[in-house]
């Protein structure tokens, strides 16, 4: 046994005293002669080629070894850029944020912006059309308010970048859809028997997000919610401003038709 334990300790040693020697091969580093030029091309190359992950180890490397050369403020943008590509939004947006805080008079500011409400629209990936897929009770709306913020912050401090328009009409989808979410929550409340919190929820709607569609659920929420409360007054008076402002509405209904508008929650 003892000269087992030898053997091995002989040989540990020898594998050292080669590696100092430098018989064993060492990792080289292919940047270390490489400028700042070279580095940002090359990692400009990898990112339009789908090569993200040596991309972000270019474009980090050319930030640590120059981190006030000229590349290095639009490296941390690539950055960003690489890590939603990469399907990392997390650090992406970690990653538009520090560019934000660190240069928010940058003449690409805007871009960093774009790019942080562009990553928060997208992992929400078609909320709206979920919301009869799912119990949207059990999901935080919170990248979707994340994107209409980061979009709005756009468009009001930069209102003739190039990405404004397309920001305005993500918004437009964002809005829309953060109040259906409403919509389907006041619902939920509805459904068990929680008439008063789906009145108040769908009175929200009408004060958060008065131009959407959702407006006219809301009101129908709100008649069955005060109709549940016994508050015939305050029913009626919410069927009037149903009925001025959406007179063909599918919640509208008399007589013996009366019973089918309930059913349709």
């Amino acid at each position: 046994m003892k000269r087992i334990v030898a053997a091995s300790r002989i040989a540990l040693l020898s594998l050292t005293l080669i590696a100092g020697c430098g018989l064993l091969p060492e990792q080289q580093d292919e940047t270390a002669k490489w400028g700042p030029d070279k580095i940002y091309s090359e990692a400009k190359e990898a990112l339009d080629g789908g090569n993200t992950q040596r991309a972000i180890t270019l474009f980090e490397k050319l930030e640590a070894r120059y981190p006030y050369g000229r590349y290095a403020q639009q490296a941390q943008l690539e950055i960003a850029y690489a890590h939603y590509k990469e399907g990392e939004p997390a650090l992406a947006i970690a990653a538009c944020d520090r560019f934000i805080k660190m240069h928010p008079t940058h003449p690409n500011v805007d871009y960093a912006f774009y790019l942080k409400g562009v990553v928060n629209f997208l992992q929400d990936d078609g909320l709206l059309s979920r919301i009869n897929r799912q119990d949207m009770t059990e999901r935080d709306p919170k990248s979707t308010r994340e994107s209409f913020d980061a979009f709005k912050e756009l468009v009001q401090r930069f209102p003739s970048s190039k990405y404004a328009p397309d920001a305005v009409e993500r918004m437009d989808k964002l809005v829309n859809a953060l109040a259906q979410h409403e919509i389907h929550v006041a619902r939920y409340y509805l459904n068990r028997n929680a008439p008063l919190a789906a009145v108040n929820r769908a009175s929200d709607v009408l004060k958060s997000f008065p131009q959407t569609s959702a407006v006219e659920d809301a009101l129908a929420i709100m008649m069955q919610g005060y109709e549940a409360l016994g508050q015939a007054k305050l029913r009626d008076d919410t069927r009037r401003v149903l009925e001025k402002n959406y007179p063909q509405s599918k919640y509208l209904s008399g007589g013996d038709e009366k019973k089918s508008f309930w059913k349709i929650f």
